[in-house]
């Protein structure tokens, strides 16, 4: 019977997050803040605390998201909201005790669930880098239930014997996209590895260097990481991500990237675009160009320019005070942190989509 009811919370999850998103497409508002763009980022972040966890926006997407939140965690704790990071932790901690498993989202009643697949190969490397960057104090129960994840997520996404990813399909943070063996996702098992030496966990035996070195053996094509193992194109979130999380820091292999960047113009009029090859991917039923027109293309996404801006200013890059402030009037344009804007910074609007007001990614911004 809980079992029953684990999984009727879950389809409940899933179908209002399904009925606020077409919802807020046709009826929802966007609210216009006051101020300059760091002023703008404040009082969005402080409507995103619920009480006991940080939304992930003021639209439809007004629960918890593991993998969102995971990208913010440190700067939050950068920007003194420690407590209310780990309040959010130990909420969420609790929901996924009860339900057994580290899902990617959690609505305000406790119902964890997956979204858009049914499986997430990041959320348990999220938790776990959230965990390490805020400092929170796992409790005994807390750590014997991460060590029981750890085997799970193992036993579903890894090769038993070398640690790499196997061919399965999940959901990451392209989820309009389904890849094989993405150089994102590599990068998170990378970092879940280093988090798990950090928490001195069991039930992960495989060392962060194996990953580090597949993403340079396999997937750095001499200009940024290759998209996935078949596909050679750029995806923002897969260039990135390894120098973001620490997994390869390399100057040399990240000036490659940003000088690439700049040639194929990925952060004009402002930073960043997904991808400069919209039509080479294999889209999730629902989720590609007739139903959501580019959503993952050429358009500009919020949350990839505040990576791109703290990898800028991590590296000393010229270009980083331009990329800034363009990236600012943004922001002061629409007097809101929107999701993504088309290639011309106009708000993205599809037929059954419409592009988030308020993401929590602010916190990113607000870091810097």
């Amino acid at each position: 019977m809980e079992h029953f009811f684990h999984v009727m919370g879950a389809l409940f999850g899933s179908l209002r997050a399904f009925y606020r998103q077409v919802y807020n497409r046709y009826f929802g508002t966007i609210e216009r803040f006051d101020g300059n763009a760091v002023q703008i980022c404040r009082q969005v972040l402080d409507k995103l605390w619920e009480g006991n966890f940080y939304r992930t926006s003021l639209g439809h997407f007004d629960f918890f998201w593991m993998r969102d939140f995971g990208t913010v965690a440190g700067s939050l704790t950068h920007l003194g909201h420690r407590d209310k990071v780990h309040h959010t932790l130990r909420w969420a901690l609790r929901y996924y005790r009860r339900s057994g498993a580290v899902t990617l989202c959690i609505d305000a009643a406790g119902n964890t669930f997956n979204a858009p697949a049914t499986r997430s190969i990041d959320a348990l490397p999220w938790l776990l880098h959230s965990i390490v960057v805020s400092k929170y104090p796992l409790n005994h129960a807390e750590h014997l239930f991460l060590e029981r994840q750890l085997r799970r997520y193992t036993k579903m996404f890894l090769d038993k014997r070398s640690g790499f990813i196997r061919d399965v399909h999940f959901a990451e943070m392209r989820d309009a996209v389904i890849y094989d063996r993405s150089a994102y996702a590599i990068a998170l098992a990378g970092r879940m590895a280093a988090c798990v030496q950090l928490l001195k966990l069991d039930g992960f035996p495989f060392p962060p260097e194996r990953y580090r070195d597949e993403l340079l053996g396999q997937y750095w094509n001499g200009d940024y990481f290759n998209a996935d193992t078949w596909n050679g194109a750029y995806s923002s979130e897969c260039a990135l991500m390894p120098f973001f999380l620490g997994v390869v820091d390399d100057a040399e292999k990240a000036a490659r990237t940003f000088d690439y960047i700049n040639q194929q113009k990925l952060n004009h009029p402002a930073p960043l675009r997904y991808t400069n090859q919209p039509n080479v991917w294999k889209f999730r039923f629902g989720m590609g160009n007739h139903a959501m027109p580019n959503y993952t293309g050429t358009t500009i996404w919020t949350w990839h320019a505040t990576f791109y801006l703290h990898l800028l200013k991590r590296y000393d890059r010229p270009e980083y005070q331009q990329q800034y402030d363009s990236f600012a009037a943004l922001i002061e344009r629409h007097g809101n942190y929107p999701e993504l804007v088309n290639s011309d910074g106009s708000w993205y609007y599809a037929p059954f989509y419409r592009s988030d007001p308020g993401m929590v990614w602010a916190a990113l911004f607000l870091e810097l």
